[in-house]
């Protein structure tokens, strides 16, 4: 429906905005959302911007029983008085993959992009402006159909939900601790695991209770097979500096391939860097800790772009005693400090965009 028109529902009772420094993440939603519905019959249709509101269920709804629910996360950001998306188009296209193993319909990607702009110029008055600050969106699809059975969705709905949102580090970065989760699994090749799929965050908070009980952030997750293949964070993929090169686990198709990821990739390589996607083995991430060879680690995402990793934790199932790995001396490192101010830079239009991925939506109010 790459020639649809968006209708325009605008709200008569307008929120009264949280103050920019009072924010948080994914609590405060704008006026308005965009909703889009699909059937056999149809195909997608009726794609509009309507007040954000509660939806009506029935309790057959097909995603409430089973699990066809996916999604994705992408910034709006005030560059200079004009809004701005960071890679948009990545986005959509993982949605679509994301949809295509969750048995859902694929989007016209080029649709999709010019209806999110439609959107994001209706609420474009909640783009924040502080440093760090941004206007976090979330699209979203799922089975609506009413009715029990396992089968493909007949009815699907698609809907942005748009956050604005504060900075995730305030008074600079700030390292964590990592649980490395060895006795859960969150995805297995073959499975959902390169999919944004729902069930997957549902997967992942076990290891998440497990990590806090051990007075950790995050944690962190092995391969399904062996227990000792470091995949990624519990929301974000994750990088190391290992002897003054850079290693991020290979793609195997249980692993999330994150927008951020990519993105920090091409930073790296335009720097020089040697940078690897590879295997890394767990147990000699922790030697390579001990003796001053992993130099730095941090995880990536769009929620809060970098995150450094001060502290690898472990338990010993046969003593139950945890073991830590110590990374530069549980300080944020200089690269991964300089990293993540290059990629904020760049998506507050700060610095040269060199590979286009500032996507102009409109001027700011």
């Amino acid at each position: 429906m790459t020639n649809a028109k968006v209708r325009l529902e605008l709200t008569s009772t307008p929120k009264t905005k949280v103050p920019e420094d009072k924010l948080g993440f994914g609590q405060v939603f704008t006026d308005h959302m965009f909703v889009m519905d699909w059937d056999e019959e149809k195909g997608w249709h009726d794609a509009r911007v309507v007040p954000h509101g509660s939806l009506l269920l029935d309790p057959s709804f097909g995603a409430l029983h089973y699990g066809q629910s996916i999604f994705e996360g992408l910034k709006a950001y005030n560059n200079g008085g004009k809004v701005y998306l960071f890679r948009p188009n990545k986005n959509f296209e993982r949605l679509n993959n994301s949809a295509d193993r969750m048995s859902l319909p694929r989007l016209d990607e080029e649709f999709a992009l010019e209806a999110l702009k439609e959107f994001v110029k209706v609420d474009r008055s909640w783009v924040p402006t502080t440093e760090g600050t941004s206007l976090y969106l979330r699209p979203l699809m799922f089975n609506s159909e009413v009715g029990l059975g396992v089968h493909p969705a007949k009815k699907v709905t698609y809907l942005v939900l748009a956050s604005p949102s504060g900075a995730y580090f305030t008074g600079g970065l700030k390292p964590i601790r990592l649980y490395v989760e060895d006795e859960y699994v969150r995805a297995a090749v073959g499975g959902v695991g390169f999919a944004k799929t729902a069930g997957n965050y549902a997967a992942s908070l076990k290891g998440q209770l497990k990590a806090e009980e051990f007075g950790c952030q995050q944690c962190l997750w092995l391969d399904a097979k062996e227990h000792r293949y470091v995949e990624e964070g519990g929301a974000m993929n994750v990088f190391f500096k290992v002897n003054g090169e850079f290693y991020t686990p290979a793609l195997t198709g249980s692993i999330l391939p994150g927008v951020t990821r990519d993105s920090m990739l091409q930073l790296l390589r335009d720097r020089g860097e040697k940078v690897h996607e590879a295997r890394l083995d767990v147990n000699e991430l922790f030697e390579q800790a001990k003796n001053g060879q992993l130099e730095e680690m941090f995880c990536v995402g769009t929620a809060a772009v970098v995150t450094p990793v001060g502290t690898l934790v472990r338990q010993n199932h046969q003593t139950g005693e945890l073991e830590e790995a110590v990374i530069n001396g549980g300080q944020t490192g200089k690269y991964t400090q300089d990293l993540y101010s290059e990629l904020v830079n760049l998506q507050l239009g700060k610095t040269e965009d060199k590979h286009g991925w500032l996507v102009e939506v409109c001027d700011a109010e």
